[in-house]
């Protein structure tokens, strides 16, 4: 479902706002957000062109123009999601092993069907309906190895209007053989695709040789040679997650000091390279990461799920290592970042480390940005932006309203939501400024500016309260 706009192509939305500028760990919780209690969004043509306080904008506005009110709703950025899997959504979920286990004994068979076009065809539409039913409007994706399945994701991404990344994964070692490319093919593919996709629309294409363990040295040599060709794109792909596979690529690669040198030697290692896990790192490593601008993807639930081990993110921090937070579907176990967010509260609290409603939300939406390297135009409420936002009920339940009597500042609200959220506290989901998702699939919004809101806030914050936070 979309919501069109009117007089030049605007669109207005009226909640609360917040958005991020700055990380809440560096340069502290008031330096590094703005929350507008009665705020008032301005689009045009898939841009942010205004963002402030409702009762400043309205008298500019055009009295043609398209609105939604979601007021006591919380609008911030779309959520971007840095690490997921499009053909595990399937898979997820499944019991009882680590991760080389649960790589040959369910994701390699399930990745063999993604030849069809009308298994990735259909696999496309879910994974995009599902994450905007989440609030997650950009995505970093692994497809397969077969082009078909890339194909398919950038197909339905295009077709929706969605900032998406995504990739063909070069494989040739140990995988069954329907899976398995050549060094030469690997490259081909992948060439083609960048050729097909990359730009076009919202669009990007990410080099993906799955890990070391599944590419021969003349692989990662290829895959080299191509992000050489093409120093503006993405690269992903795994490193560290799992003890067994550490182990498995030092005997792979003896002449590697570390698993993460295997990358640096093939120039895999540069700004917009996404590295899922990296639980296991040492120094040299967060260094050297840190050092050539990579980023480092937390996937707390499927580092639980597989019984991985457990991110270090102030050690990351303090190497000066750009972090991002993801689902990693399927071996994650949500498709909600709210979810994720709160799993990730749990490991960092493994750790000693905690995270807080502000530093989780700064993850979820300008932090990942900046992992992904899009900190230009996505993951702001802010004029020049893409106009990417999820709109959050944090009443959605009556678990969560009962809570809400309790909370006395955003501080906590954010919190509480991401420790009791879900798909269930996102009331709609915008994508260029085209409400592409509504709870309940018509929504419950009125359609103008001077219609109130249809319930209050239960237990929400009086506007005292409010000036106070």
């Amino acid at each position: 479902m979309t919501e069109t706009s009117t007089a030049g192509g605007t669109l207005a939305i009226r909640a609360r706002v917040l958005t991020y500028h700055a990380h809440p760990l560096i340069h502290g919780v008031e330096g590094s957000h703005r929350y507008i209690e009665d705020g008032l969004v301005v689009v045009r043509d898939g841009l942010v062109e205004a963002v402030g306080e409702a009762g400043e904008l309205l008298a500019g506005l055009d009295p043609r123009m398209a609105v939604a009110d979601h007021r006591p709703h919380l609008l911030v950025p779309g959520f971007i999601d840095p690490h997921l899997h499009m053909p595990q959504t399937q898979v997820i979920g499944s019991y009882g092993t680590e991760l080389m286990e649960w790589l040959a004994k369910y994701t390699f068979p399930e990745e063999s069907r993604y030849g069809d076009p009308a298994v990735s065809n259909a696999a496309a539409r879910f994974l995009m309906a599902e994450l905007l039913r989440n609030g997650t409007t950009t995505a970093v994706a692994f497809c397969t190895s077969h082009p078909q399945s890339a194909d398919s994701f950038f197909a339905e991404a295009d077709r929706q209007g969605l900032r998406m990344v995504g990739g063909k994964v070069m494989m040739d070692r140990n995988a069954p053989a329907a899976l398995l490319d050549t060094p030469q093919r690997g490259y081909d593919e992948s060439a083609e695709l960048i050729r097909r996709w990359h730009g076009r629309g919202r669009l990007a294409f990410a080099i993906s040789p799955r890990f070391a363990p599944t590419s021969t040295e003349a692989q990662l040599e290829a895959a080299g040679a191509l992000a050489a060709a093409h120093p503006d794109l993405h690269i992903q792909t795994h490193l560290s997650e799992n003890q067994g596979e550490i182990a498995f690529v030092a005997e792979l690669f003896p002449w590697a000091r570390d698993y993460t040198a295997v990358y640096e030697r093939y120039g895999l290692v540069r700004p917009k390279a996404l590295f899922g896990h990296c639980i296991h790192l040492s120094e040299r490593e967060r260094g050297a990461l840190a050092e050539a601008q990579a980023s480092a993807v937390f996937c707390p639930t499927s580092n639980l799920f597989l019984g991985s081990g457990l991110f270090d993110r102030d050690a990351a921090l303090a190497a000066g290592l750009k972090t991002g937070i993801a689902t990693d579907i399927g071996g994650g176990t949500s498709y909600s970042m709210l979810a994720t967010a709160a799993e990730g509260y749990k490991v960092l609290a493994l750790r000693g480390q905690k995270l807080r409603g502000h530093a989780a939300f700064y993850m979820l939406t300008a932090g990942n940005a900046e992992a992904i390297g899009m900190e230009d135009r996505i993951g702001r409420v802010a004029p020049g932006f893409e106009a990417d936002f999820a709109v959050l009920d944090t009443h959605a339940t009556p678990a969560q309203r009962r809570r809400a009597e309790r909370v006395e500042t955003l501080e906590e609200e954010l919190f509480v939501l991401m420790t009791m959220g879900d798909e269930r506290s996102v009331a709609a989901t915008y994508a260029a400024g085209r409400r592409v998702h509504a709870r309940g699939g018509t929504g419950d919004l009125p359609a103008r500016l001077d219609q109130p809101p249809t319930r209050p806030a239960p237990g929400g914050p009086s506007a005292g309260e409010a000036q106070a936070r």
